[in-house]
């Protein structure tokens, strides 16, 4: 529960670019960003899954938000960080280490992953980590990555509680309880599309936008598809939403976000396609196919 919070739009949850020393490229983020702000994105998601935050020592996770703060100060725009582990003193401890930093209006939290606490745990987490943030907390819901499903009444209940201001959800569809969020949740309280094939939908049903990886690419027309819900343009919105659909599909055909990277280099906008290990960077056949896609889109 946070008032005046406005969490509305496409979010872009930044991928880390490297250069060929395996450096992280700061100037390359500044850049990035600026480009996704002026496609309209509403603000910028920094160390993120698909910002490599596992990858990265302290200094580099201090580097990527610093980076990413210039740029979204300048551009008059939100930044939310994520700041989540499967601890709750080091989840506190990360959160805290936001105050103060300009652009930061939330940071991204998400569910104890690994240790598999029961729902209730998992409820108290959020509390201890809500009382203790200088900043909102957006809860991350993603239970295909964190082996916990975080059902409506829980997700309700958190709702209510102050500075958790929202839910990034990513259960893999419009699930029952995804509804049950949607109908329930009070109005300052934001449910952001975390699954991209399902942001038209979830929007035309309450959602305030998305934190969208896949809107790395075709940026303007993901922007164009949130706007066309929140209005309720729903032919536009459904044109928008079916030509994505490929993007989306295509950009995650490969564990993320090797594809992504794969495209942004192919297209020169990044240095270099690489990832970190354990990950292992895109094939030629998934980055190809993800630039026809892209192609596609854009027409």
């Amino acid at each position: 529960m946070v008032d005046g919070l406005d969490l509305h739009g496409v979010w872009v949850p930044l991928i880390t670019p490297f250069t060929d020393a395996d450096e992280v490229d700061l100037v390359g983020i500044e850049r990035l960003c600026g480009e996704y702000l002026a496609a309209g994105a509403a603000g910028i998601v920094a160390l993120g899954t698909t910002g490599e935050a596992h990858a990265l020592d302290a200094d580099e996770r201090a580097g990527v938000i610093a980076a990413c703060s210039r740029a979204c100060v300048d551009r008059g725009a939100g930044l939310i960080v994520g700041a989540g582990t499967y601890s709750t003193r080091t989840t506190v401890a990360l959160h805290q280490a936001l105050a103060g930093v300009p652009g930061v209006i939330a940071a991204l939290t998400v569910v104890p992953y690994y240790v598999r606490p029961s729902e209730s745990a998992i409820v108290a987490h959020f509390r201890t980590v809500a009382a203790a943030s200088p900043v909102p907390v957006v809860i991350y819901n993603i239970p295909y990555r964190t082996g916990r499903v975080v059902g409506s009444k829980a997700v309700l209940e958190l709702a209510r509680v102050p500075n958790i201001a929202g839910v990034k959800q990513a259960v893999g569809g419009v699930d029952l309880d995804t509804l049950e969020v949607l109908a329930g949740a009070p109005d300052d309280f934001s449910v952001l599309c975390g699954d991209d094939p399902y942001i038209y939908p979830i929007v035309l049903m309450g959602g305030r936008g998305a934190i969208a990886a896949a809107a790395h690419c075709c940026t303007e027309r993901f922007v164009a598809l949130v706007e066309c819900a929140l209005a309720g343009k729903l032919d536009e919105g459904r044109a928008h939403a079916e030509a994505l659909l490929p993007v989306t599909r295509t950009l995650f055909t490969e564990p993320n976000p090797a594809v992504i990277k794969g495209v942004l280099h192919a297209q020169g906008r990044i240095s270099t396609p690489h990832v970190r290990q354990p990950m292992g960077d895109a094939s030629s056949m998934a980055i190809d196919a993800a630039l026809a896609a892209v192609e596609r889109a854009a027409v």
